[in-house]
């Protein structure tokens, strides 16, 4: 009985992929086992190697489809001996394509970063610049996502005076945009924006792909809202959307929700329900990520607490998992406190604490937090006394510019005199 032919092991290897994972794994293997012989032609070598990429890619889409980190993890280490006959341009498309996988595998950030550190060694040794630089921005890239600032600036560094070095415009695009992040990340607002401005000086002297454009008005988008400028945001958040939903990009709904948090943030809540029946947008209007940015808008119009608090609740994830929104919901909600305090104790000259707490819905330790800080930032004036739990509001007093205008007037007695005595000197 004849050998099966490589071809006909990855047609079998297919058929039995979701019936017997394990056969299928044990065919891939066996096809990845096989050697390119001296003896063959150049030609039959290169299908060798040409069945045994598909084999490479296949076997780890069947890792990715059983969730299996380790599994893809062990796909990448053995695709170096494959690696090492192939163009070197091939073998950039291929690691990549495989460390993609990683994407679909929840909880794989850890065995995604062993794997990179490895393979950027690998890539040093061998003398693979432009793979080595692609590793290193991927690995940044979880660096950043796990929130591990300070190794990502470290890498950054090092990166950035390599690429400098060899004028790559393309990726110094994406490391100064991910340094902006990273920078953003610790809270250095100056830096972000200087490497931001670094990112769009690189992306204005090359192509910039659609997707990285995108993301560099999403990252001007973030750092605007920062500083408190929603309008220039929204409209940034705006671009950002628009190019993501032509790519049927899934990032696409993050754009579209920070679009929302801006009109909230701009006291513009009405105008959710309408941003939503924009051709663009109407496809993510029923999503829960949208609901639950219309719940917020709903409860910032009503300035109701309960009902903001309520949707922080049931959209906890939706509203929770991104820094930008959970940082900007917490303002929101801190002026949504202040307003409604004010309201309760606009009208009254001594009021309980406790009932401020009761009629916010709030504990008490924590509103007399919030009246303290209330009353330094000079919001009202007024006296806090935890002894007897009241709160004593005064009216607003008007200065008294007497003193002032006394001053001034002594100012320019002294002018007066200062003229007279030197008049008085050239007389004499």
């Amino acid at each position: 009985m004849s050998t099966p032919s490589a071809e006909e092991s990855l047609n079998e290897a297919q058929k039995c992929a979701g019936s017997d994972p394990k056969r299928a794994e044990k065919i891939y293997n066996e096809i990845l086992e096989q050697n390119t012989e001296k003896n063959a032609t150049q030609a039959e070598n290169a299908v060798v190697l040409r069945h045994q990429e598909i084999a490479l890619v296949k076997l780890g889409e069947l890792y990715r489809d059983q969730k299996n980190a380790e599994g893809v993890a062990e796909v990448i280490n053995k695709s170096r001996a494959f690696m090492s006959s192939t163009a070197k341009a091939k073998t950039a498309k291929l690691i990549r394509t495989l460390l993609d996988f990683f994407a679909a595998i929840p909880n794989s950030q850890d065995v995604q970063m062993t794997v990179l550190k490895t393979n950027i060694e690998w890539a040093k040794q061998e003398k693979r610049i432009f793979l080595k630089h692609s590793l290193e921005t991927r690995l940044v890239s979880l660096q950043l996502e796990t929130q591990q600032y300070k190794q990502a600036i470290v890498l950054i560094d090092t990166l950035l005076t390599e690429l400098k070095r060899l004028d790559d415009k393309m990726i110094l695009t994406e490391v100064h945009l991910l340094e902006s992040r990273v920078y953003r990340g610790i809270g250095n607002l100056p830096k972000a924006k200087a490497a931001l401005t670094s990112s769009r000086t690189a992306a204005n002297s090359i192509y910039c792909p659609p997707h990285l454009q995108a993301q560099l008005d999403l990252q001007s988008g973030i750092l605007h809202a920062e500083d408190k400028d929603y309008t220039t945001a929204y409209s940034y958040f705006f671009e950002t959307f628009e190019s993501l939903s032509s790519q049927d990009d899934p990032n696409a709904l993050g754009a579209l929700k920070y679009m929302l948090l801006c009109k909230v943030m701009l006291n513009l809540s009405e105008d959710v329900t309408s941003l939503l029946s924009i051709k663009l947008a109407t496809k993510y209007a029923q999503l829960r990520d949208v609901e639950s940015m219309r719940a917020i808008a709903r409860a910032h119009q009503n300035r109701n607490l309960a009902d903001f608090e309520k949707a922080l609740r049931d959209y906890q994830n939706e509203l929770s998992s991104d820094i930008t929104i959970r940082t900007h919901l917490s303002a929101l909600y801190d002026t949504l406190l202040e307003q409604n305090l004010l309201r309760i104790v606009e009208p009254y000259s001594v009021v309980e604490v406790e009932y401020v707490a009761q009629q916010v819905g709030q504990g008490r330790q924590a509103v007399e937090l919030k009246l303290s800080q209330m009353i330094l930032d000079k919001i009202f004036h007024g006296v806090l006394d935890q002894q007897r739990g009241i709160l004593l509001i005064f009216d607003e007093t008007t200065a008294d510019n007497t003193y002032g205008t006394a001053i001034e007037t002594l100012e320019q007695v002294g002018k007066v005199v200062d003229s007279l005595y030197a008049k008085t000197v050239k007389i004499a």
